[in-house]
């Protein structure tokens, strides 16, 4: 028995980007790739060739769209916990598993999806104990504690490194052989 992994059942295989993408936009189309894998190339200006060259760049879009055409568009069944984590074209699809008819897709569905997707994405966040992005403050006000009346460095504003009767040393201020050169 020979160690080699033959891959020759996956529909992927000897199936090149651009072969793969026009089978799926002839019959799904552009805005159903956009609606239901949201990757943005399917969205602006789409056309074959710069989606192919976007995928081609971008693993995790290309094993996106890899993914659709195995489970979507060739309707084969979900794999398992292990096949999972390999890229869809490293799977292996058992014998007695053939590819079938195009899934049905339209808009309404993928809207529901995407809903379905934020709204269980959510109660993971309330559940974890995670913040929303809502109450996050920037990374830059984050680290800054400001009193009233001081600018960015933690000195008074009437103290600030522009004014000439500074207190605050020129060697401190990594611009100040630019700023005085400017003058």
């Amino acid at each position: 028995m020979s160690n080699e992994i033959t891959y020759t059942n996956n529909p992927l295989h000897g199936l090149s980007l651009k072969n793969l993408l026009i089978e799926i936009v002839d019959h799904y189309g552009f805005d159903i790739l956009f609606a239901y894998l949201n990757i943005n190339c399917f969205k602006t200006n789409p056309s074959i060739a710069s989606s192919v060259k976007f995928l081609k760049k971008t693993t995790w879009a290309c094993e996106r769209v890899e993914a659709f055409y195995l489970y979507e568009f060739k309707s084969l069944p979900k794999v398992s916990s292990e096949q999972f984590s390999l890229s869809p074209r490293e799977r292996i699809i058992p014998e007695d598993q053939t590819p079938g008819e195009p899934a049905e897709l339209n808009l309404d569905d993928a809207e529901q999806l995407r809903r379905n997707r934020v709204a269980k994405a959510a109660a993971y966040d309330q559940s974890a104990g995670h913040r929303s992005n809502s109450g996050k403050s920037s990374g830059a006000q984050q680290g800054r504690h400001s009193v009233s009346g001081d600018n960015s460095y933690g000195k008074p504003e009437h103290e600030s490194l522009d004014s000439p009767d500074s207190s605050i040393e020129r060697s401190e201020d990594p611009w100040a052989k630019w700023r005085d050169k400017t003058k």
